[in-house]
């Protein structure tokens, strides 16, 4: 819609347009029935006021008294009188003004029932008006002040300043009142991406307040769980690692070869998954952020894990520069390549930029995975083929990991078929 894209997509913006429209629609009506009901009585009125003190000076020439009136118009009626003897008013000349002034004058003339002639042009030089007497013609200069009350448009334009300056009050309030708000927003921002964002200060109207202080609430709860999840699989992986040490000393001592190679394997497949627990909890360790030149980035990571019976290709035209936890942020990225390295010949990476994003795109040509278990491999310990990952020494906590890191930089993890027959895994992050 039109309208829509006229709406301005700021909060101060809309605020503004909340008050500015009432307050334009207000002063719009206001001036209209101003001009259609004061100012035309007053018109009127000051109309009726000069002809009926014209018609005293008509009256007064009728009776010879042409100089007694002369002098009472430019005294009383401030008034310039000059008469014309044997001269006529030509009708030709007379062409009717617009306005509410010129209409009422004219409409006040008429009553005259006397041919007559007006000039309002030159308000500021008066009003000329022109009455044929008989052979004679009565020539008339009348002050503006007479026919024009300036006090009308002065309240007009102090009632359009008086608006400005509200309008403009109501601004600079709103930019106070949505100042948190926008401190707020960055705030949260910061902490989607993994910083550690500092408390914020209520400040602001009530409900502003409210929502800084449940922002502040939620912040406390989201680390003190991050930070209880983080010792617990702390714990638990160390508290573990004894007693699998005092199995493999006593499988050591086992004559059952059979019986060995069997526990052999569910202990390689426990010390497998305590190993992903102790990298999972070492990924929760704060890490400075820092710029990161995905050019160079994403090289120097294929080049570590390139063999020589894979292909493993990169595709980055434009130079990208982002920022987050180098460390966690490689190590996501080697999780998924990892991956895509065990079942697959040919590996195509491709950096690309758009808009706020920056996305690091990896396709294979393995098998890939079937489309309803896109979300099922995020899952923590959920493997697609439990016998085959054992052997692998797997623990279902890579792709668990990988995406956990780059939520925590405010992006994403979304997997999909590629164009060469396996598996695309895109990953978003905000520049």
């Amino acid at each position: 819609m039109i309208y829509k894209k006229l709406i301005p997509s700021s909060l101060l913006g809309r605020s503004l347009i909340i008050i500015f429209i009432p307050v334009i629609i207000l002063v719009t009506l206001t001036t209209l029935i101003f001009y259609q009901t004061s100012w035309n009585i007053i018109s009127k009125r000051l109309s009726q006021s000069v002809v009926a003190d014209i018609n005293v000076i008509v009256k007064l020439i009728d009776q010879d008294l042409k100089y007694k009136a002369i002098k009472i118009a430019e005294d009383d009626f401030k008034m310039v009188v000059n008469y014309k003897k044997d001269t006529n008013l030509n009708p030709l000349s007379f062409r009717a003004q617009r306005g509410i002034l010129p209409q009422r004058l004219q409409q006040a003339l008429e009553e005259l029932n006397k041919p007559f002639f007006y000039d309002i042009s030159n308000l500021d030089q008066g009003v000329k008006i022109a009455i044929q007497l008989n052979q004679d013609l009565l020539l008339l200069n009348v002050d503006k002040d007479r026919l024009y009350s300036g006090s009308a448009f002065v309240f007009l334009l102090w009632m359009f300043f008086a608006s400005f300056v509200l309008l403009l009050l109501a601004y600079f309030f709103m930019k106070g009142q949505i100042r948190p708000l926008k401190r707020l927003s960055i705030i949260a921002e910061s902490f989607g991406r993994g910083l550690d964002a500092p408390e914020l200060k209520g400040s602001g109207a009530l409900e502003i307040r409210q929502t800084t202080n449940a922002f502040n609430q939620m912040r406390k709860r989201i680390k003190r769980f991050l930070k209880q999840r983080t010792d617990m699989l702390a714990g638990v992986s160390h508290d573990l690692r004894t007693p699998l040490t005092r199995m493999k000393l006593q499988l050591s001592l086992m004559k059952d070869d059979s019986a060995k190679k069997e526990l052999e394997n569910d202990i390689n497949e426990m010390t497998a998954m305590l190993d992903s627990y102790v990298s999972f909890v070492r990924g929760e360790v704060s890490e400075p952020i820092d710029d990161i030149n995905l050019d160079v980035f994403i090289k120097e990571i294929c080049s570590n894990l390139k063999t020589e019976d894979q292909e493993l290709q990169t595709n980055i035209n434009s130079k990208v520069l982002t920022s987050g936890r180098p460390l966690q942020l490689k190590r996501s990225i080697k999780n998924i390549l990892e991956n895509a390295l065990r079942y697959s010949k040919k590996i195509i990476v491709d950096v690309k930029k758009e808009n706020k994003n920056c996305y690091i795109i990896i396709s294979d040509d393995g098998p890939g995975i079937p489309k309803n278990n896109y979300e099922d491999v995020f899952k923590p310990f959920f493997t697609l083929d439990p016998s085959r990952n054992k052997l692998k020494g797997e623990s279902g906590l890579g792709m668990t990991i990988a995406r956990d890191i780059v939520r925590s930089h405010g992006g994403d993890i979304e997997l999909s078929k590629s164009k060469i027959g396996g598996l695309k895994a895109v990953i978003k992050l905000p520049i």
